[in-house]
């Protein structure tokens, strides 16, 4: 996979100030508020800054944190994880593995056949539906 390097700058002209906030500088939007939490169709979600395709709607569940929740990426090497100490808890940041953008996070209790709970922002992501 072809790294996508950029200046904070370069991010910041790409993104509008909701993207650049949570994609860049790891921020969060408030829960239930995020566009794509009650997305039902079928389709792919891709992160907004490379266009990485990350999440089939087939894995999407509704977890009721109030973020848009996946079970599994569509491919692991489309993620890192990273250990985050931050607000006095230990979790762990999953970024997009081509362009390094904070996407949100993944929690050990998630629905079969992972167990886990992607818990993503939707200013993060792109989604295309399936005709």
């Amino acid at each position: 996979m072809q790294k996508i390097d950029k200046t904070l700058e370069e991010w910041r002209e790409m993104l509008d100030p909701a993207q650049y906030q949570v994609c860049r500088l790891k921020g969060t939007e408030r829960p239930f508020t995020g566009k794509y939490n009650s997305e039902k169709r079928a389709g792919t979600y891709s992160c907004i800054c490379c266009g990485l395709p990350l999440f089939d709607s087939q894995t999407k569940f509704d977890s009721g944190c109030g973020w848009p929740s996946f079970y599994a990426p569509i491919e692991d090497s489309a993620m890192i994880e990273i250990r985050d100490t931050s607000h006095g808890m230990i979790r762990t940041e999953v970024t997009c593995a081509q362009c390094d953008a904070h996407l949100g996070h993944v929690f050990p209790d998630g629905p079969p056949p992972t167990g886990l709970r992607y818990c993503i922002n939707s200013v993060c992501l792109d989604f295309q539906p399936r005709d």
